[in-house]
Parts: C-alpha cells; sequence; structure tokens
C-alpha cells in the first residue's frame, strides 16, 4: 500500500498589498480543498500556521514517508490550486519523491524553496 501523501499549506501567508480579511494562504487552502476530487486516496490537504517562508507567500510543503520532502513559494492563492494538485499528483506516483525537473509544473520549478531528504528509518532498541 503506497504510503500517504500530506500536503501542508501555511494559512497565515500575506500575500503583498493584500487587503482582504481572509490571509492569502487561507484562500489557498480553501481553493485547494474546493478542487480536490472526492475519491482521493493517499492525499491529505492539512493548513498549517506558519512554514517561515514569509518572504515567498504563499507556500506549501509536500511530504511522506520515506520520501523527498519539498518546500514551494510565491503560489497565487487563486490560480495555483490546480497546478499544485497537479505537482502533488506526480510527486505521489514517485518512489523517492524527485520528480524530474522537466516533468514538474513551472510553478514548482521556480518556486521550489528546499528539498529536504527522507528521515532515516526508526532503529529498533538493540539494533544498529
Amino acid at each position: 500500500m503506497p504510503e500517504e501523501t500530506v500536503l501542508y499549506v501555511c494559512t497565515t501567508c500575506r500575500a503583498e498589498g493584500d487587503t482582504s480579511e481572509t490571509r492569502a494562504g487561507a484562500r489557498l487552502l480553501a481553493a485547494l480543498r474546493e478542487r480536490l476530487p472526492e475519491d482521493t486516496a493517499g492525499l491529505r490537504v492539512e493548513g498549517v500556521e506558519c512554514l517561515s517562508v514569509c518572504k515567498r507567500p504563499c507556500s506549501v510543503a509536500v511530504a511522506s514517508p520515506g520520501r523527498w520532502t519539498y518546500v514551494y513559494g510565491d503560489l497565487d492563492a487563486e490560480a495555483s490550486a490546480q497546478t499544485i494538485l497537479a505537482g502533488i499528483g506526480l510527486y505521489a506516483g514517485t518512489v523517492d519523491g524527485i520528480v524530474p525537473w522537466r516533468e514538474r509544473p513551472e510553478a514548482f520549478r521556480k518556486g521550489v524553496v528546499a528539498r529536504i531528504p527522507p528521515s532515516p528509518p526508526v532503529k529498533e532498541a538493540g539494533r544498529p
């Protein structure tokens, strides 16, 4: 069974010049949830209070056990949802989380903030 992929969306991101009462990050989360197909298995979309990428709003992170974690910024709250979901679909289809550069959506190629290696497996007591 494939491991669950989690898309973390910074809900506290505020776009420059944004005067809306609802922050851009919260609007992005709502747009993603609205466009997420009901039969999507293995993907969880979660709002988080801060990803510390404040200079590049809106930001998201994608993670899955045994795969690289990616953080992306500079995403438009209203226009990026479908692009993000397409990119996450590509990510979920890999063994290690690495989607070939040319296959990534342009927003992911330009907006990558960080790539974090997979956590090593937890060692059992008494085993090296």
